[in-house]
């Protein structure tokens, strides 16, 4: 019996490769186009890690006019979730990533190159695993799980360097092949596995365009290839598949980085040429160090030792993408954040490019972090956020915060149903003409607290303590309201209010300037900013707001007169 023959006895339905050859033609891009994908698992929630690569391939496509794919990887079927594959595409159509091809909802796709789930393209790898078998680079393999593990102990007790399956260790790898095809007939389980030409010892040079140029040992594995269950393990299935959708770079984790000689030998062996690797320090949290029952250690200090590790989808919600809806962080924010990860020089240019879109920003894969990852900062993204809502329109904040409080928060929903008066609000010191920005808001959660003395359902009956800094009797206090009553203007300026307040603060005998009352702090009780401190808490109930004059403006002179009385009845 030949290879051909054996070859066929387990694939007996399989095409020849150059049927896929031909039916994947290259693709007719602009040179340098980048051509990469998002290959998750539909094994539940989106990693806030993945989001950060389709972040960062998404950058690097628009750079170069290429394609981003969307191929699901579900060959392990154990683990896959109802409605998985739509899941992710929600989950990054939330952060306005849209792929160019692949999956476009749980059983849809659209593109020339699919299928775009790996289940449906079993045909395609039963070919590729034919080839390999044909030219002695794959076998069948009947080991089993007993026999595996007794493997296991005999290298561990002989203190083996490298434990697995390959060379002399590797039972099945030179069976005659007459014996192999009368197990198979047998009826006997077996699987498929690549076999490596690598020896202990040899070491490869490898250039990643990330990492740039390192040495690694060769590998020396005969990993299975098609599992029992006829279905292939990821290492022999994104090889076939990067292939024919001539896949040009390969953005992942640097924990995959250890899988680099390996998925080379695969390429080499099946005439494939290799896409670029681009391999990137994951996101790390700063933890607590704990003993086995869970108590706090302590360094030599006396504070709490602590460590880095990956972010975990099982100890931190942050893992998730949906934790930031959630918690009402735009998404415009979590990108710009992930980017500033990404490439450190991110901030600098945003600053000077404070208008344009995320992606105009020149992004190297060069400049990604090699070794350690950063850490997840959440302090960090606030601020981040910050910045980001600044530069909102009313208009924009309103429709976000409206849409987010719609699904988490009734009350503020209910504050931002009057939208026209709700849209004024959020406006205060808000627009393209205010150079510098209030920075108050960094989640949709916080708009409720930020805005909710402009609602007379929020401000009234509300345990509001009244302070009024140096001004504390009533008589002063009432005088004060009163004058000011007499001449305000909801249509003066900025500068026309304040020069009012100067004449209120005269009238009841305080200094009209500051520097007034400096120079000669014994004739004043006080200056025009006690008065419209006075002013202030008596309409907010805050001694810290956005400009008083836009807020009077926004509420309305019978509101403004109902808050002057109601604060002196609480005196």
């Amino acid at each position: 019996m030949t290879r051909q023959e054996l070859a066929n006895l387990i694939f007996p339905n399989a095409k020849d490769i150059s049927y896929y050859e031909e039916k994947y033609p290259e693709r007719n891009l602009p040179e340098g186009a980048v051509v990469t994908r998002f290959a998750p698992s539909p094994t539940g929630f989106v990693h806030i890690g993945a989001l950060e690569q389709c972040i960062v391939e998404t950058a690097l496509i628009k750079q170069t006019n290429g394609k981003l794919i969307l191929r699901i990887e579900d060959t392990d079927q154990k683990r896959k979730v109802e409605n998985g594959v739509q899941g992710i595409i929600d989950s990054m159509r939330d952060f306005d990533i849209i792929f160019d091809e692949g999956m476009i909802s749980e059983t849809e796709s659209s593109g020339d190159y699919g299928p775009y789930i790996q289940t449906q393209r079993k045909e395609i790898y039963e070919a590729y695993a034919k080839y390999l078998i044909e030219i002695d680079r794959a076998y069948p393999c009947f080991a089993t799980e007993e026999e595996l593990a007794e493997l296991r102990k005999t290298q561990e007790a002989e203190n083996c360097t490298t434990i697995g399956y390959y060379g002399k260790w590797a039972k099945y790898r030179e069976l005659p092949i007459e014996e192999a095809a009368e197990k198979i007939k047998a009826g006997e389980k077996f699987v498929v596995r690549f076999k490596s030409m690598g020896e202990e010892g040899q070491r490869i040079t490898h250039k990643d365009m990330v990492k740039g140029k390192v040495e690694m040992p060769v590998n020396v594995m005969d990993i299975v290839i098609i599992k029992g269950d006829g279905l292939p393990t990821y290492h022999f299935a994104h090889a076939v598949d990067d292939h024919l959708m001539h896949t040009t770079h390969v953005i992942r984790s640097s924990e995959w980085f250890p899988s680099v000689p390996l998925h080379l030998e695969l390429f080499r062996a099946l005439g494939f040429k290799a896409p670029k690797y681009c391999h990137y320090a994951p996101m790390l949290k700063e933890d607590v160090k704990t003993d086995e029952e869970g108590n706090v250690i302590l360094n030599a200090d006396g504070e709490p030792a602590k460590f880095k590790r990956k972010i975990s989808k099982r100890k931190d919600p942050e893992a998730a993408v949906s934790f930031y809806h959630q918690a009402g962080i735009p998404k415009e924010s979590v990108k710009e954040y992930l980017m500033t990860v990404a490439n450190s020089d991110f901030e600098m240019w945003r600053k000077n490019n404070a208008d344009k879109d995320l992606y105009e920003f020149p992004f190297s894969l060069k400049k990604m972090s090699t070794t350690e990852g950063a850490l997840f900062d959440m302090d960090k993204l606030n601020d981040v956020s910050k910045n980001v809502i600044a530069t909102f329109s009313a208009e924009k904040v309103y429709e976000d915060a409206y849409e987010w409080a719609a699904r988490y928060d009734e009350v503020l929903k209910s504050m931002l149903d009057d939208r026209e008066y709700s849209v004024k609000v959020l406006g205060i010191e808000r627009g393209a003409e205010i150079k510098k920005k209030r920075k108050d808001i960094g989640r949709w959660s916080e708009v409720r607290d930020y805005i909710s003395y402009m609602y007379d359902d929020q401000f009234y009956g509300k345990d509001i303590v009244f302070d009024y800094q140096l001004i504390k009797d009533k008589e002063t206090l009432s005088k004060i309201f009163d004058e000011y009553m007499k001449i305000y203007d909801p249509a003066d300026d900025n500068s026309e209010w304040f020069n009012k307040l100067k004449d209120v603060a005269e009238k009841v005998g305080y200094a009209r300037e500051v520097k007034i009352w400096k120079q000669a702090k014994d004739e004043w009780p006080g200056h025009v900013g006690d008065i419209s401190t006075a002013v202030r808490v008596a309409l907010t109930g805050r001694s810290n707001t956005p400009d008083l004059c836009q807020i009077m403006q926004v509420m309305g002179v019978e509101r403004v007169k109902a808050r002057l009385a109601y604060a002196l009845e609480q005196l």
